[in-house]
């Protein structure tokens, strides 16, 4: 054990994604081009949602301003360390700086996870009980239900951190991945992971599993719902809306469950499935979940002194499609 202790690792080296060489500048400029358009559009959802005062005190919108606030935050840890990946030198990083990574990125990436649910189920409410709506999701109680999933993954992301951590580390330090996370940082340990394997696939797996259970179930009704729009224009819009959304869920599960769902293997997929959670969902969410919406739309207009768009109010019936 003393052998042990007296080599314990103080960093890490992060060696990143395997790429062509040719395309390194390429692949640099597109990424950071990504991680701010990602942090402007967010930012700009997050500003409008709060200075509009007809979007931030209903529940679709306080569920889309955490979202932004979310993928602001997992787009800030993870992918500027991607973009170190593409220049020159060693790319190191604190021990005490990927317990940090590790705890956040899990803490946002849960809490995202719950948030996607909540905003099935209100997107379900909102389309299949619309009289009910205001009496079964309001204000109040989405701001609970958004404070529920911060305290949920908050604990998931402490759990799997402190599991991770205990676990001695005393050489080699370099670590297969653009950032630190459980799968690639538990192959450098010094001891058995049979349980951080265990308890990993057993709490990912039921958070993530039952979230996109949840998720399908809401848009199944949702989508019963849609097929007794009388229109056609009706249907086909609440459709698009509908796959948009769908997409952007599963663009984000599918990913995760091949990360942490399956036998441990040292894939060079796993650094390309993670760009999907980590940088491209984010960027995504902007423009699936708030850029076409017609009321975000007017909001920015509102926003920036356009004429005329304050009388340009939808109608209830039209705000509820639009939460779909």
């Amino acid at each position: 054990m003393e052998s042990i202790n007296s080599s314990l690792l103080t960093e890490f080296i992060l060696t990143g994604i395997p790429y062509p060489p040719q395309l390194r500048m390429f692949l640099l400029v597109l990424f950071l081009l990504i991680y701010i358009l990602t942090q402007l559009g967010n930012l700009l959802i997050l500003v409008t949602v709060w200075v509009d005062p007809q979007l931030h005190a209903r529940p679709m919108y306080i569920f889309l301003g955490v979202l932004s606030i979310i993928d602001m935050g997992i787009s800030s840890i993870t992918v500027p360390r991607l973009l170190m990946n593409f220049t020159s030198g060693i790319k190191s990083i604190p021990f005490g700086g990927c317990v940090t990574q590790l705890y956040f990125y899990h803490f946002l990436g849960s809490t995202q996870c719950f948030l996607y649910t909540l905003m099935a189920y209100d997107r379900y409410l909102a389309i299949c009980r619309p009289l009910r709506y205001p009496v079964l999701m309001n204000a109040k109680l989405s701001t609970l239900l958004v404070a529920g999933a911060w305290g949920a993954g908050s604990i998931h992301g402490a759990l799997q951190a402190i599991l991770t951590f205990r676990l001695p580390y005393c050489g080699p330090s370099q670590i297969d991945y653009f950032f630190c996370d459980i799968p690639a940082v538990l192959r450098l340990a010094c001891a058995d992971t049979t349980v951080n394997e265990l308890v990993t696939f057993v709490d990912i797996g039921v958070v993530v599993a039952s979230c996109f259970s949840l998720i399908l179930l809401s848009y199944i009704q949702i989508i019963q719902a849609i097929l007794r729009i009388r229109t056609a224009d009706g249907r086909r819009q609440a459709f698009s809306t509908c796959g948009a959304h769908v997409t952007v869920v599963t663009v984000y599960y599918v990913p995760c469950a091949f990360i942490y769902l399956r036998p441990e293997t040292n894939s060079p997929l796993d650094g390309a499935a993670a760009l999907f959670p980590t940088a491209i969902t984010p960027f995504l969410n902007p423009l699936i979940y708030t850029l076409r919406n017609q009321e975000v739309k007017l909001a920015l207009k509102r926003m920036i002194g356009g004429p005329g768009t304050k009388s340009k109010n939808s109608p209830k019936r039209n705000t509820r499609q639009d939460s779909v």
